[in-house]
């Protein structure tokens, strides 16, 4: 089994920035894909940003040019970094983590951008 552990979220103003952290553990392949999706109440849950063991990375268009994710492959972690939070961000963030056909999901962390 892996297990994922998220941290850093919390309440921002809009304008402010957040940094997440998913930290991976278990039974975890050297070549794997991380990454982030978020959820809003009501929606679906939806790509926020991906990376691969070998630094390849892709983001929805509504994060491109804010938002930056990466990985410290020797800790199995992944991190996003968000800067310039809209109020539109507010959601639930899972880290997400693939093993060519296994896939496993953290609990979630909640991210609010209000005044």
């Amino acid at each position: 089994q892996v297990h994922l552990v998220e941290s850093g979220g919390g309440l921002v103003q809009p304008g402010g920035s957040l940094r997440l952290s998913c930290a991976a553990s278990g039974s975890i392949d050297s070549i794997n894909t991380m990454g982030w999706y978020r959820q809003a109440p009501g929606k679906q849950r939806d790509l926020v940003a991906v990376i691969t063991s070998g630094g390849n990375t892709n983001y929805a268009a509504s994060v491109e040019g804010r938002f930056t994710i990466s990985r410290d492959n020797a800790k199995n972690t992944v991190y996003l970094q968000m800067n310039s939070l809209k109020p539109e961000d507010t959601a639930v963030y899972y880290c997400h983590l693939r093993k060519l056909y296994t896939y496993y999901w953290g609990q979630g962390i909640q991210v609010t951008v209000s005044t």
